[in-house]
C-alpha cells in the first residue's frame, strides 16, 4: 500500500501515523487498498482555486478528493487534499484535538475515494454516520497500540508550487 503525505511547509506538521493508519484501516474494512493515494495538506487558497475549478463553485471547504482510476476496482488511486485552516477551525468549534479532525477529514475523503457521496441528505447522514464511527473506534489512534499491525508508508514533503495535481494534469493535458 503506497500513501503519500504532502504537507505545504507553511503549516506545522503533525501525527502522520494515525493519519496514513486510518485510511489504511477504512479502506481495508471497505476491502479496498491504496495503490497510490497522495494525501495533501495546504491552505484554503489551495483547495478554493481546486472547488472553482472542478466543481465551479468559489468557497471554502475542508476536504476534496479526486479518485485517479475506476471506481470499480478495489485498488485505488486518489487524491485528497485537506485545508489545514479549515481543519484547526473545526477542531476549535466542536473542541476536538487537532489531529482527530484531521483524521475525521482523511477518513471522509477516503469515503469519497471508495464512491461514497453527500449531495443528498440522507448520503449525508450516512457519511456523517461512518466517518464518527471509525473515527471514535481505534481507527484514529496510533498505529502499534491497538490490534492491528503498524503500517509503513513513504511522506514526501511538498515544496509549493512544484507539484501539480495529477487530477489537474489529466483534465487539461498539461503537465
Amino acid at each position: 500500500m503506497a500513501i503519500t503525505v504532502d504537507i505545504d511547509p507553511a503549516f506545522d506538521s503533525f501525527d502522520q501515523e494515525i493519519i496514513k493508519n486510518s485510511l489504511h484501516t477504512v479502506f481495508h474494512a471497505e476491502g479496498a487498498v491504496a495503490e497510490n493515494v497522495s494525501l495533501i495538506f495546504g491552505g484554503d487558497a489551495l483547495l478554493n482555486e481546486l472547488k472553482k475549478e472542478y466543481f465551479d463553485q468559489d468557497h471554502f471547504t475542508d476536504v476534496i478528493a479526486f479518485r485517479l482510476n475506476n471506481y470499480e476496482e478495489k485498488i485505488v488511486e486518489g487524491e485528497i487534499y485537506i485545508s489545514i485552516p479549515r481543519a484547526r477551525g473545526n477542531a476549535e468549534e466542536f473542541n476536538e484535538p487537532f489531529t482527530k479532525e484531521v483524521c475525521r477529514l482523511v477518513i471522509h475523503g477516503g469515503l469519497h475515494l471508495l464512491n461514497y457521496d453527500d449531495r443528498t441528505e440522507a448520503e449525508k447522514e450516512n457519511m456523517r454516520l461512518t466517518v464518527a464511527s471509525a473515527a471514535e473506534k481505534e481507527v484514529c489512534q496510533r498505529p502499534g497500540t491497538g490490534n492491528r499491525p503498524t503500517r509503513h508508508c513513504s511522506l514526501i514533503f511538498w515544496k509549493r508550487p512544484t507539484r501539480l495535481s495529477k487530477a489537474w494534469i489529466m483534465k487539461t493535458g498539461r503537465s
